[in-house]
């Protein structure tokens, strides 16, 4: 698997993954029927990574300013694997190679704003890497089968 910064013109290789984590309606805040040109504005809106494994996209990272101007400085990042490759250590590879990248790039600290929390498998990655859960939203996710659960911002320094 190689992980690297993706083309501009990669998206349509992209968008497959990401309508699949998306449609679920269960690990991000955006609309499950989001097309794929409302997506490409969201996702390609900063740095964005691939993992790559032969021909097949597997994963994907998004990397910007979690705010403009005076906060640029903290990085606000997402992460998507393929849900048919889950538990192989994508994950963990791309954000591996996303937070050093960070770091290179100038960036003092790295924010995640919305971890929903019954994504567990998210919570746990994050906070084996070092991420803190510093504040938490009641209610602040409508998860289509479980109702409204918690939201967790979670950080850490870079």
């Amino acid at each position: 698997m190689i992980i690297r910064l993706a083309a501009a013109d990669e998206w349509d290789r992209i968008w497959p993954l990401w309508h699949r984590v998306v449609a679920t309606g269960t690990t991000y805040m955006w609309d499950p029927a989001t097309d794929s040109d409302a997506a490409r504005a969201l996702w390609m809106a900063g740095e964005v990574f691939v993992a790559v494994d032969g021909d097949d996209v597997v994963g994907t990272a998004l990397l910007k300013p979690n705010q403009p101007g005076l906060g640029d400085h903290i990085a606000n990042a997402g992460f998507m694997v393929d849900p048919s490759r889950a538990g192989e250590g994508i994950g963990r590879r791309l954000a591996t190679e996303v937070l050093a990248h960070a770091r290179a790039a100038g960036y003092t600290g790295m924010q995640f704003n919305a971890v929903i929390s019954t994504n567990t498998g998210a919570v746990a990655l994050w906070k084996s890497l070092g991420f803190e859960i510093v504040a938490t939203i009641p209610g602040g996710f409508r998860h289509p089968a479980l109702g409204r659960v918690p939201v967790h911002i979670m950080y850490r320094d870079l």
